[in-house]
């Protein structure tokens, strides 16, 4: 019994890593970027319901739209301002790497201005204590880290594969160059991509206070980096296998802090990255791809 509630445990822990890594995992697929400043994007997000829940005292009901309208923006805003003229002359990826990681700096460091280097605290998003299923007492936050991302997952399924923007998203990602001809206006396709990731970072900012009450502006540094693994893990450029890699992610982390060590926990995950970069690089769905020299 225990097992398996270290098992739902990390499947509750794994939902955030899956959302986050989600917005990995398209960025990429639709412009080959691996975008760092994606975990403090996360950042964003719980400082947003901070200020909407504390300092402005409303309730949880508002501060989640906010949260969303505003990583939206600004993953749109950091795609139009440091990536779209290195993405447009075909940069060399070394210098959409240092971007990214500027960025990241960048937004840090902002926040660190605004809000001061002290993490804040927050109230309960969710008080719902307890939930009993069977034999099994689980915290509310697990259970609802699980349902939100199994509802984000079936919703961005139904928008890739039923929605015309959805069907522009999968043919930029496949030829882009073919997609302008086609009439598909790649850059609008490319900024909706960075929005709807930075949405899905916003609705993991919100799990991830719900279940760790706190803000700080280095809040997205691990988290992004763990959500990059699970992400390379499931197949980078695989929706499906970034959810895949993040929930299991999120078990081995649960069972490892359970049954061998809670400060070797860390290098279990980075050891299952350098494995996993050995034994099969696509990952667990990804495809295997030739690239153009």
């Amino acid at each position: 019994m225990d097992f398996i509630k270290h098992v739902i445990n990390g499947l509750g822990l794994g939902s955030i890593y899956a959302l986050v890594a989600l917005g990995y995992t398209m960025v990429y697929g639709i412009v080959k970027l691996i975008n760092f400043a994606h975990g403090d994007i996360i950042m964003v997000g719980g400082y947003m319901i901070y200020v909407v829940m504390v300092v402005l005292g409303l309730p949880v009901w508002l501060a989640i739209p906010a949260a969303i309208i505003i990583c939206s923006l600004t993953g749109m805003i950091v795609e139009r301002v440091a990536y779209r003229r290195l993405l447009v002359h075909n940069a060399a990826r070394i210098s959409l790497l240092i971007t990214a990681m500027g960025v990241s700096i960048f937004l840090q460091n902002a926040f660190m201005l605004m809000f001061g280097t002290d993490p804040k605290s927050m109230p309960p998003l969710f008080p719902y204590g307890q939930i009993k299923l069977g034999g099994l007492e689980l915290a509310s936050t697990t259970v609802i880290n699980i349902v939100v991302s199994l509802i984000m997952m079936f919703g961005l399924h139904l928008l890739v594969n039923k929605t015309k923007m959805g069907k522009a998203m999968t043919a930029t990602s496949e030829d882009s160059e073919a997609a302008k001809l086609m009439g598909i206006n790649t850059n609008r396709i490319i900024s909706f991509t960075f929005a709807l990731g930075s949405g899905l970072a916003a609705v993991a900012a919100l799990l991830y206070c719900n279940t760790y009450p706190q803000v700080k502006t280095t809040m997205g540094n691990l988290l992004g980096l763990k959500a990059f693994v699970a992400a390379v893990f499931g197949g980078i450029g695989s929706v499906p296998g970034a959810m895949l890699g993040g929930y299991f992610l999120g078990v081995i982390e649960s069972l490892t802090k359970a049954y061998i060590s809670t400060t070797l926990t860390d290098a279990v995950v980075f050891g299952i990255l350098i494995i996993m970069l050995l034994v099969k690089p696509t990952g667990l769905l990804g495809r295997n791809g030739k690239e153009k020299v």
